[in-house]
């Protein structure tokens, strides 16, 4: 059985390896493009959103958490289940192709954006907050966009080939179980990088905070 899975699994990949390599590669543009976006912002602009970063710190200092690890990893996951949940519409749509690519271009910039801007306003001491911050969760949330939106941009070329061959009969309903099969295993992993978010980067978070504002 596991044998089975894993032919299946690598002859998936094999097949389609073209649309994965096409993903990741979109994701890490989006990534360049945030880094270079925070280069072209002017002075003023860094300093007003950097004054924003450095209330934050200074709540978290004074106040204590200001949202519970709890409440982090519900938000956390409530986010990702919706952006998730909205790349499966668009790819049932057909049209929404485009957006698709898109959403995970922004999702690349957000991500490239954060440490560039972290990075270009404390230095080494950015590049620690950003590792400690950022990095943890987006180790398994990287790679589950990624699949998610490859997985979405296979079934809605699928459907395009079934709607232009109409002379060949295949069916639907497999591709659209296997894609909901796998969004459900992609959420249950984005339920693990919010704990790591809420638990892990939270705690190292405001561990930073207390040094570097100590």
């Amino acid at each position: 059985m596991y044998n089975t899975s894993q032919h299946l699994l690598i002859g998936h990949i094999k097949r389609h390896t073209t649309i994965y390599v096409f993903t990741a590669i979109l994701f890490l543009t989006g990534i360049v493009f945030g880094a270079i976006l925070v280069n072209s912002m002017d002075f003023v602009q860094k300093q007003n959103l950097f004054f924003y970063l450095e209330r934050f710190f200074t709540q978290q200092t004074n106040e204590g958490e200001v949202i519970g690890r709890q409440d982090i990893f519900i938000q956390s996951l409530l986010y990702h289940i919706k952006y998730l949940s909205f790349i499966i519409l668009l790819a049932l749509s057909m049209i929404g192709l485009p957006i698709i690519w898109i959403m995970i271009f922004m999702k690349g910039l957000v991500v490239g954006f954060s440490v560039g801007f972290m990075v270009n306003q404390l230095g080494g001491q950015g590049l620690l907050l950003s590792t400690i911050s950022i990095a943890p969760q987006n180790l398994l949330i990287i790679p589950i966009y990624i699949i998610a939106g490859s997985v979405a941009m296979i079934f809605s070329i699928g459907l395009w080939q079934k709607l232009l061959l109409k002379h060949q009969y295949q069916e639907v309903w497999p591709p659209f179980i296997r894609l909901l099969i796998t969004f459900a295993i992609l959420i249950v992993c984005t339920a693990l990088a919010a704990l790591m978010e809420a638990y892990l980067s939270n705690t190292l978070l405001l561990e930073w905070i207390e040094r570097y504002h100590g």
